[in-house]
């Protein structure tokens, strides 16, 4: 049995339940309705050891039925598409909705923003994958991590593929297909010497299996990684520069993302509601989604309120120059949906690079982060600290491995000091980007 989907067979079962929840939300008296469908199948495969020990099969289908009487909303979902079921969840969101409080902002996309031309994104890749040839390629990933020399054990093995097809439509006749697919290989190595035990990870992660990494490249990396954290030391307390590797700057990137986000902004739960036009990072620095990049792993020609998707430049020459909005929160502030409705799409940033030798040996004294951990980051005040792991920089050479210290500061504060941008670009996500160097940060030890 092989991870694929019969797409073609259950993209009509799903676009056959779609019109007819339609056709039922009209039948029963709601002024407005959109559904939204799918279905996804997958394998995962934990390999510890060289022994399997897990591998599922899984299956996952939903429908949700939001219907509108007048600015009166109400939800309903569940994972049963036949005929009866629909008819009965419609039956129960009107029922929900003659209760709930009238919303102005409330409603479907505009028709005049919903996407009219839904070109073929190229996500979808499936891979007619057998257990046992996952069960190998996980092993092999493992077996790369174990063959470098002073690694203990290993924590496991990963690998993931799935595939799946969802529909989205309106009462305003928009009806809009997605076929997607992501394949993921991980693993998590061990190492130990007298002061301890120190483990770390790599992985790859992609749209189209044919461009993950070896499998013995990511054991290995996540070995080497590991080893390089032995012997970790306590850091000073003082004031200085931090370099944020690729994956943890992309989470500054995200603390970006929520502060300016529709909801955020409406409900003045936001450190940068008042910011719009305002320089909050060099002005050497763009920010902005490319929804429309084709291969890329968030691509999509419409967005979950089926709004058409376009390139839009958050922050412009280090200007904020836009909100991310939904039909919904646009029309809380009194604005137009940038087609945002589930989030920012292949975050990329424009900007000159500097080769990561040079970034690094920029650093008199400092730290290199590789590692963030807790909550503590408050997007009302921008009030930032986190622990962290990473590495000493002295004279602009990495020294030694540092851990259980503390970064802190203030989101603005550090959007403002940052000066350089990575060439180490990270692409195993939607967002984009090679590590950060910001100037003066607390550092507690």
């Amino acid at each position: 049995m092989t991870s694929t989907l019969d797409i073609d067979g259950q993209q009509a079962t799903l676009e056959t339940a779609v019109a007819q929840a339609l056709a039922h939300a009209r039948a029963a008296g709601a002024d407005a309705c959109e559904i939204g469908a799918s279905i996804q199948q997958g394998m995962e495969i934990n390999v510890r050891k060289g022994s399997v020990e897990t591998l599922e099969m899984a299956r996952d289908q939903g429908i949700g039925v939001t219907l509108y009487l007048g600015r009166r909303r109400a939800s309903v979902s569940s994972s049963d598409a036949s005929e009866a079921s629909l008819v009965e969840a419609v039956r129960r969101a009107l029922d929900i909705a003659r209760y709930t409080a009238e919303d102005p902002a409330a409603g479907l996309a505009d028709p005049a923003l919903l996407a009219r031309e839904l070109p073929d994104m190229g996500v979808h890749h499936p891979w007619a994958l057998e257990p046992d040839e996952g069960i190998e390629l996980a092993r092999r990933c493992e077996q790369g991590g174990l063959a470098v020399a002073g690694i203990d054990s290993s924590d496991g093995a990963s690998l993931t593929t799935s595939e799946g097809v969802s529909v989205y439509g309106n009462s305003h006749g928009f009806m809009g297909v997605t076929r997607a697919s992501h394949h993921a290989l991980s693993c998590m190595m061990i190492a130990r010497d007298s002061a301890g035990m120190q483990r770390d990870h790599d992985y790859t992660v992609d749209c189209d299996a044919s461009r993950l990494r070896v499998p013995e490249a990511v054991g290995r990396v996540a070995a080497e990684q590991a080893m390089a954290r032995l012997g970790a030391r306590q850091m000073e307390t003082g004031r200085m520069p931090v370099i944020f590797a690729p994956n943890m700057a992309r989470t500054l990137i995200g603390h970006l993302l929520n502060a300016i986000a529709g909801g955020a902004i409406f409900r003045e739960s936001s450190f940068l509601c008042d910011a719009m036009g305002e320089r909050l990072f060099p002005d050497w620095l763009s920010l902005g989604e490319r929804p429309r990049e084709y291969g890329a792993m968030a691509s999509s020609a419409y967005d979950d309120d089926g709004v058409y998707t376009r390139d839009n430049d958050f922050i412009k020459d280090g200007q904020l120059a836009s909100w991310m909005l939904s039909s919904y929160s646009a029309r809380r502030l009194g604005l137009v949906s940038t087609g945002n409705a589930g989030g920012a799409r292949n975050v990329r940033l424009q900007a000159p690079l500097t080769p990561e030798r040079e970034l690094l040996g920029s650093v008199e004294r400092g730290v290199m982060v590789t590692e963030l951990m807790g909550q503590g980051v408050n997007t009302v005040t921008g009030d930032y600290s986190r622990g962290a792991a990473g590495f000493l920089i002295e004279k602009g050479q990495i020294v030694a491995p540092v851990e259980e210290f503390t970064i802190a500061g203030n989101l603005r504060d550090m959007f403002h000091n940052l000066s350089g941008l990575g060439d180490d670009i990270d692409r195993r996500s939607s967002v984009h980007t090679g590590s950060w160097l910001i100037d003066d940060m607390m550092i507690a030890g």
